[in-house]
């Protein structure tokens, strides 16, 4: 069977405005032939509906021919919106990337759903969960071509994920272009179809039907096709040449009886995966953190759990994901494209980030006026209860019971003088020296006009801004306006206030408390040390830095925080080791303790290394009170080129394998396979986390990971620098992987912020990620709302959440079970339905449910308010 289809990059190594000038020719052209010859019975569309919705907002005209072809089957769009990474982007990405592809292709024709496949042709690797995402959009086939491993050994197999849901996967062994460029002589189609015949021949067995994907890369339908499969079935009868649909293809084979494969397909035995697209750009990595966690940990759950129903942020919040979901494509979120490519994705993740914050902000204001008693109010973005460490900027200097003061500013008066003329200058000069918009915020002003014109300005970081402030400044600069040659003073009065770091006690999950001060009921932090040593502890771990290296042992683990530099001869797809020896001693180190406790102590370690360009690190260790977690900032300026930086964490003892999250799952791995396309290297992707030994280091985007050391020591890279897209032959992958297109910003030029942190023997790693990277947030609290001191707005127990959120009006938390023993998910105080990723019921639920091992569900509740 013939499908002609495309596969459309939307960015590559070309602007998407430059790709969406060649996809609206394209597409001109192609809706023109399937209209003149229905003998071109169909085009597949490459499994993505977003290169439908970028041609119809230059061609709106097209639209209802778009629809009548897509109504008629003519033209198949989606399951997803755009062809996704699996690995550098959440699960709740994934989800929501294949929620828009489904609503976008359901707009265009109501019936398009319908001949869907599951189409995953150039994703560098699988996740685990695929089958279960697939089978929970009524997906029952998908078609895969990188990652598969050796073990199949057939076109088909069955793919199961780890909570057994099971599809059948059709497999490309030479990839999703078999069938471009078909020649127009039906003779040479003849041969080339017996050559590729043999070429795939010990993946047939008795199933000799073909599937020839009739396209590639960018390209046009050939319009010559009906006509060369007719002379072909004509002159010959060893084959019968059909041109449809994927679906009808995979509808006509056998579901049953079919070899199976357990779990994520990373393997290059036969096509490169391209792991090095983890570790390059690392810039893209850690803003698709940023973002995903600020829209699914605190925009949507902060703004389900106190903003009405009728406030609802639906416009910026939709926004915000079609950006997060358009930059998921794999070309762009992996960054193996072109400078300009990388720097609108970037832009795009700006925006979401923009966006969710906003929402964020709007929510915590209702949260602010929300209790009955003013002062500070915390509140916990997650849904199981905690403590933290928050910042508090509190009147006066004398420091709270338990707190510990950060930054203090006494009480003080400023005056500045001149002429009407001179208000500028002398706000100006004000603020570079500190007394506005710096340390401190005007939050108060008044006028006084006596011999000349006096402006005072009240400064006082603890206090709300007066919202008569703006208006007496801008009468203030009226009126020096009216009267440039008039005296002028400027005055500043300064209230004293202070910023203290205070512990919050527990604050229920989804919830908030009203802070008072009290003394910590655990241990706090002390720091002691020698000339050699630096020492930190709270009572539940202890920290020593070694003056001498730079490193830390935490709990007589020792050699944490090594820095190791290497030469990379690879490009933006793959690491290949250069032949020099890496660089892993400083030439020199200082350490300097930047805070003492007792509520968190900081140490700052500065290390120098002998490379070329010399680099200077810097690592921040921050540990606080009730807290075993050692958080890190690590940063330099970075002005080298080619080359790998890692950091290396001793697991304290041996390990095999190790664990790491996925999407919905936490994935063991034990080694790599490589092919004669692809050397087999050991460097994994983790969400969020790695476990290995007794270590467990969670980041913020430094996805890539790798068992070294004979298997004592987890390695994760920071930053890896490259100047090509794609190097022709590269020591790792003998083979092209994209245009050879120089790049500078791959080099990562520039200042560079690494976050990450360590503990020992952690019994909850998806906890430890939620807590690290999701913060308590504190704000002033105004008072006269109708909540208690303390509470929370849901109750959720028993499953990890992916999502909470209010969809279609109706509040909808998916939850998911990454353990495996079942689990009962306890919602308290409410019912509702279950649903998949369409939104058909799966069943009722009243206050719990149950959740089998490895599996996610939505719940939606009957409830349309918390109030």
């Amino acid at each position: 069977m013939v499908v002609a289809h495309t596969h459309w990059d939307r960015e590559w190594y070309a602007h998407f405005e430059t790709y969406r000038s060649r996809l609206t020719s394209m597409l001109d052209g192609l809706v023109d032939l399937l209209d003149d010859d229905r003998r071109f019975c169909h085009f597949h569309l490459d499994g993505q509906v977003a290169v439908v919705e970028d041609y119809l907002a230059v061609r709106p005209e097209a639209r209802p021919r778009i629809e009548a072809l897509v109504a008629e089957g003519r033209l198949s769009v989606g399951p997803w919106y755009v062809l996704m990474d699996e690995f550098c982007v959440s699960a709740e990405t994934i989800i929501r990337n294949l929620q828009k592809g489904l609503e976008v292709s359901a707009a265009l024709a109501p019936g398009a759903v319908g001949g869907q496949v599951g189409y995953l042709p150039d994703m560098f690797g699988h996740i685990a969960q695929m089958p279960q995402i697939l089978r929970q959009a009524g997906l029952d086939d998908a078609v895969v071509w990188r990652g598969v491993p050796a073990a199949v050994t057939t076109r088909a197999f069955t793919w199961v994920s780890p909570d057994g849901s099971r599809v059948r996967a059709e497999y490309l062994p030479v990839g999703y272009a078999n069938g471009a460029f078909l020649p127009k002589d039906s003779g040479a189609l003849i041969r080339r179809i017996a050559a590729h015949e043999q070429e795939i021949a010990g993946f047939l067995g008795e199933d000799r039907d073909l599937l020839v994907m009739n396209g590639g890369d960018h390209q046009a339908a050939q319009d010559w096709v009906p006509e060369l499969l007719r002379r072909a079935n004509s002159e010959q009868d060893r084959y019968h040449f059909v041109q449809s649909s994927l679906a009808e293809f995979l509808a006509g084979q056998d579901h049953t009886n079919l070899p199976e494969w357990s779990g994520e397909l990373r393997s290059g035995a036969r096509a490169p995966i391209l792991m090095g697209v983890l570790s390059n750009r690392v810039d893209v990595k850690q803003a698709a953190a940023r973002v995903e966690a600020a829209l699914e940990k605190r925009a949507e759950p902060l703004a389900t759990l106190w903003l009405p129903p009728d406030l609802w942020p639906t416009a910026p919040l939709e926004r915000a994901w079609r950006e997060v979901i358009r930059n998921s494509a794999h070309d762009s979120v992996c960054a193996c494209s072109a400078d300009e490519v990388v720097r609108a994705v970037l832009s795009r993740y700006d925006a979401a980030r923009a966006l969710a914050d906003e929402v964020t902000a709007t929510a915590l204001g209702i949260a602010t006026v929300a209790t009955r008693r003013s002062g500070t109010v915390v509140v916990n973005p997650l849904p199981f209860d905690r403590s933290g460490v928050v910042e508090l900027d509190l009147p006066g200097t004398e420091v709270p019971l338990g707190g510990q003061q950060v930054t203090r500013f006494d009480a003080e008066v400023t005056e500045r003088t001149g002429t009407g003329a001179d208000l500028g200058r002398l706000l100006g000069g004000l603020a570079a020296d500190g007394w506005l918009g710096g340390a401190g915020r005007g939050v108060a002003a008044h006028l006084d006009d006596g011999d000349g014109l006096t402006l005072t300005i009240e400064e006082d970081g603890s206090r709300p801004v007066d919202p008569a402030t703006a208006s007496v400044m801008a009468e203030a600069w009226a009126r020096a306006g009216a009267g440039r040659d008039r005296p002028l003073t400027v005055r500043v009065r300064r209230s004293p206030w202070q910023r203290v770091a205070v512990t919050t006690g527990a604050v229920p999950g989804w919830g908030w408390s009203v802070w008072e001060p009290t003394v910590s009921a655990g241990p706090v932090v002390q720091v002691t040390g020698d000339d050699r040593h630096t020492r930190l502890a709270n009572g539940l771990c202890e920290v020593v830095v070694d003056h001498r290296s730079g490193r830390f042992a935490l709990d007589g683990v020792g050699g944490m925080n090594e820095v190791v530099e290497e030469g990379d001869e690879g490009d933006t797809y793959n690491f290949s080791a250069a032949a020099r020896p890496p660089v892993d001693t400083p030439s020199e180190v200082t350490v300097e303790t930047l805070e003492w406790g007792p509520v968190r102590a900081v140490t700052r370690t500065v290390r120098r290394y002998p490379c070329n360009p010399p680099l200077v690190v810097t690592s921040d260790l921050t540990l606080t009170a009730g807290e075993p977690t050692v958080r890190v900032t690590t940063s330099f300026d970075h002005h080298g080129g080619d080359h790998r930086i890692r950091v290396v964490f001793p697991i304290g003892g041996v390990a095999t394998e190790v664990a790491a999250e996925c999407a919905f799952a936490t994935v063991w791995r034990s080694g790599a396979e490589g092919g004669p396309h692809e050397a087999a290297l050991a460097t994994f992707p983790s969400r969020r986390f790695v476990t290995a030994g007794r270590l467990t280091l969670t980041h913020e985007g430094l996805l890539e990971h790798e068992l070294v050391g004979d298997g004592t020591a987890v390695a994760v890279t920071l930053l890896r620098a490259t100047g090509v897209i794609s190097r022709p032959a590269p020591p790792a992958r003998p083979n092209v992987a994209g245009p050879p297109l120089p790049l500078r910003d791959a080099q990562m030029p520039g200042p560079q912020v690494f976050a990450y942190a360590v503990a020992l023997d952690v019994t909850d790693p998806w906890q430890m990620a939620d807590a690290t990277w999701t913060p308590l947030v504190a704000r002033r609290a105004e008072g006269g709302g109708p909540l208690a001191d303390r509470g929370h707005r849901l109750s959720l127990r028993g499953a990890r959440v992916s999502a909470l959120q209010r969809r279609h009006g109706r509040i909808e938390v998916r939850v998911f079970n990454p353990d495996p023993a079942p689990t009962t998910v306890v919602i308290d105080g409410h019912g509702g339905d279950l649903l998949d990723l369409r939104d058909r019921v799966l069943g009722r639920w009243e206050h719990s449910f149950p959740l089998r091992p490895w599996a996610f569900v939505t719940a939606r509740l009957d409830a349309t308010s918390l109030d």
